[in-house]
């Protein structure tokens, strides 16, 4: 891996501006975030700032329209990414070796992988991108040594099934910025609680991809649909339930 840095100038703009400013607990909503537009891509920002075991943490969106310009082959310098694929087919390249994702597609980049990625598909890539780097020092070696940087489809993991639903278990692991780093996605096919009101160390995100669910946050109520998410800080009190008992799916990812 070789050290590149190639930033978006907006997205530079968001990091320099949100050095001090604390991630909001709650709700962010996909229609709530204004489209930029450029030639063949769209980017929306979605939030920036701290969070508790970040000093930076930027997420946003991006669509690469069909026919767009593949990105070129960049890195982070002391950047950690978390890409998970919404809409589309992308060809993934890191390590002289390139990838098919698809919609539920991840992919976990180490600070310093160079990578592209490209839109393969019969219409639009769109794909959410988590930026972060951790309060305490980057550790490169430890991310390196529990698998380094992946790119993951639904169809390479195994569908649990469990009483209301099941679910399918991307990794838990410590990353180059995380000491632990964990991602699932759920089904729930009843309406009622995918569990009992719990609180932990590592701060969530839940990501709507279909259907509707409630959220309760210390003592505060929220609703969202498919696109949608919620931010939950360590230590908070949190429940995610199905209020209508048609079926409803999210990815869940924490860390610390």
């Amino acid at each position: 891996m070789k050290p590149i840095s190639t930033v978006v100038l907006f997205l530079f703009t968001v990091v320099i501006f949100s050095q001090t400013k604390k991630v909001k607990e709650g709700i962010y909503r996909w229609a709530d975030h204004p489209v930029k537009f450029s030639e063949n891509r769209e980017s929306r920002i979605i939030l920036a700032g701290t969070s508790p075991h970040f000093e930076y943490l930027g997420i946003h969106a991006s669509t690469q329209l069909k026919g767009a310009k593949p990105s070129t082959l960049h890195a982070n310098e002391d950047i950690e990414e978390l890409i998970i694929i919404k809409e589309g087919e992308a060809k993934v390249t890191f390590d002289d070796q390139s990838k098919i994702l698809k919609a539920g597609g991840v992919i976990l980049l180490l600070p310093q992988q160079l990578h592209s990625l490209e839109n393969v598909g019969d219409g639009n890539l769109t794909y959410y991108v988590m930026r972060y780097r951790s309060k305490k020092p980057m550790q490169i070696e430890r991310g390196l040594s529990n698998g380094g940087s992946l790119r993951l489809n639904p169809d390479d993991l195994v569908f649990k099934p469990s009483e209301r639903g099941g679910g399918r278990p991307y990794f838990d692991r410590p990353s180059a910025m995380c000491e632990r780093i964990e991602m699932h996605t759920t089904q729930l096919n009843k309406k009622g609680p995918s569990h009992a009101p719990h609180k932990h160390i590592e701060t969530e995100i839940i990501l709507m991809l279909s259907g509707q669910t409630e959220m309760t946050i210390d003592d505060k109520e929220y609703s969202g649909g498919a696109g949608d998410f919620y931010f939950i800080n360590s230590g908070s009190t949190h429940g995610v339930r199905n209020p209508t008992g048609e079926p409803c799916s999210y990815f869940a990812f924490k860390w610390y």
